[in-house]
């Protein structure tokens, strides 16, 4: 009979402390902790934890239970009171300047009916797998994996769901296989209907950052926003101004089509922190259309996005 301390040795260079093992006659038995594992490194941990068991003298089976246990993440909620502010763009470059901190960051793309991530982060036409009946996200050119609706529709599809069916579409997307990813950063479609109210139910955020551009009839309708997270009792981070300023690149004169200030005035107001503003810039709506975000660089349209979520990051790390 083979003693266990021998099956122990030859596992503990591969799983550490995630391996326990147990033999009986010439069977092993091993359950293998995989928390915080993507499906490649779960695959791959259990293929080499097998091949080590059997290469164990006396041992004829071997046998591998995988567990696991519910990783607990912070979800950040990006949202707007209104459609056109930028709201994707900022979720986008939140996402990669979190990852770029030292988060492990995935991003949901929960604009069901207008979703663009997969444009944004540089991966059209690339679709997810389902394992288990979880989804997997995809990789990005960024570290941020991504789940969208746009991955699982034709670009040039209509999509005309009721409620219930796109609340639905959300839980699959929140839900999925996420693995290590400690933080998700969810890209709402701007209003208060029911994707928002199922976000707030379903997968309560941590938090809520609110996007807004200037002028007085965008920040009406991000102030339903802020009071729809308010009485769900999700704090609000803070609010970002959005396409405020319009240097001329040609005499560098800055003009201020949307007005100017306005989402500072109101966080002030409403007794929010104003996470920063980003300019009007062609250059970063040129970034954004070749999938290629400024958060992602070191340029500098890529400053006042670093800036915001390095405010984000300070948040989540002071524990809200």
């Amino acid at each position: 009979m083979t003693d266990t301390s021998l099956l122990d040795a030859a596992l503990s260079p591969i799983a550490g402390t995630r391996a326990t093992a147990r033999i009986e006659g010439d069977r092993a038995s091993i359950i293998l902790d995989v928390t915080g594992l993507d499906a490649r490194e779960r695959e791959a941990i259990e293929r080499d934890v097998k091949a080590a068991a059997e290469g164990v003298a006396g041992i004829a089976t071997v046998r591998i239970a995988l567990t696991s246990q519910r990783t607990r993440r912070t979800l950040i909620a990006v949202a707007s009171g209104k459609g056109g502010v930028g709201k994707s763009t900022v979720s986008a470059n939140l996402a990669i300047g979190l990852q770029r901190l030292g988060r492990r960051v995935g991003l949901v793309d929960a604009d069901i009916y207008g979703p663009s991530q997969p444009k944004l982060m540089g991966v059209e036409g690339s679709r997810p797998t389902a394992k288990d009946k979880l989804l997997e996200p995809v990789a990005t050119p960024y570290g941020v994996p991504l789940l969208s609706m746009g991955q699982l529709v034709g670009a040039d599809q209509a999509i005309a769901w009721r409620g219930p069916m796109a609340a639905g579409a959300l839980g699959q997307l929140v839900d999925a296989d996420w693995a290590a990813q400690d933080t998700l950063v969810v890209d709402l479609p701007p209003g208060t209907g029911d994707v928002q109210l199922t976000m707030i139910q379903k997968h309560k955020p941590t938090g809520a950052v609110i996007v807004s551009t200037p002028q007085d009839l965008a920040l009406i309708d991000a102030r339903r926003a802020i009071e729809l997270f308010v009485k769900a009792g999700v704090p609000i981070i803070g609010l970002i101004e959005n396409m405020a300023g319009y240097a001329c690149p040609h005499c560098g004169e800055v003009s201020d089509p949307f007005g100017r200030g306005g989402a500072e005035a109101a966080a002030a107001e409403l007794g929010i922190d104003f996470l920063g503003r980003i300019p009007l810039d062609i250059a970063i709506r040129s970034a954004s259309d070749a999938g290629t975000p400024p958060a992602a660089r070191n340029g500098p349209e890529a400053l006042a996005f670093t800036g915001i979520a390095q405010r984000v990051f300070h948040w989540i790390e002071q524990g809200g």
